[in-house]
């Protein structure tokens, strides 16, 4: 019988072929591949002084993606922001993400998606967040709006934001112990059903 995922359509072999096609694309973020040419906000950024805080700069299926350094966060999210060839006066949302198991160094990055009315622009900037000392300046003095997705980054992955006006829990209790959007978060709760675990196959064809 053919080991297939029946609530996804995958076979093994589908599921090994997306495995390596992620690998590849995770590595590929490694490699930097945008020259200062191509994009306004290096320009901007060399300008300012702070192109040395830019750790990777690369263009991924049309869309750039700068790494920093998180130590100067604030100038660069301002940078981005009143320079006349960016103008990033939007910011769209601030995500966390977890790099445990993958190989990567630091382990955190906190997310920053920006967008341009002027240019119609995005970008995506990275800061890297170290286990050993996860924590990063707020944003809210340059974008007001990040102060509520900090509060949930805070929350669910345990990243703290410096200067935060009023940081704590915002989706879980306030007793609650650890955070949940960590990879090695306990899951807990029960098992659930899929075609490899499943102990009737029966009753998937069912």
């Amino acid at each position: 019988m053919v080991d297939v995922d029946v609530r996804l359509g995958l076979s093994g072999s589908d599921l090994a072929i997306r495995e390596r096609t992620y690998s590849s694309d995770l590595k590929a973020t490694g490699q930097s591949n945008l020259a200062e040419a191509d994009s306004p906000e290096l320009v901007a950024l060399k300008k300012a002084g702070l192109a040395g805080e830019v750790v990777i700069a690369r263009r991924f299926r049309g869309q750039d993606f700068l790494t920093v350094r998180k130590e100067r966060i604030l100038d660069i999210l301002a940078t981005l922001k009143v320079d006349a060839n960016t103008a990033y006066d939007i910011v769209s949302d601030v995500l966390g993400n977890d790099l445990l198991g993958f190989g990567r160094e630091p382990r955190f990055e906190v997310i920053y998606s920006l967008y341009s009315i002027k240019t119609a622009r995005r970008i995506v900037i990275k800061a890297l967040v170290g286990e050993d000392d996860a924590t990063i300046d707020s944003a809210g003095e340059v974008y007001p709006a990040m102060l509520w997705p900090e509060r949930e980054i805070y929350d669910m992955f345990g990243i703290s934001f410096n200067n935060h006006p009023d940081l704590r829990r915002i989706l879980m209790p306030d007793d609650w112990v650890g955070h949940p959007l960590r990879k090695d978060f306990p899951l807990g709760g029960e098992e659930v059903e899929f075609s490899h675990n499943v102990r009737d196959q029966e009753s998937v064809k069912r």
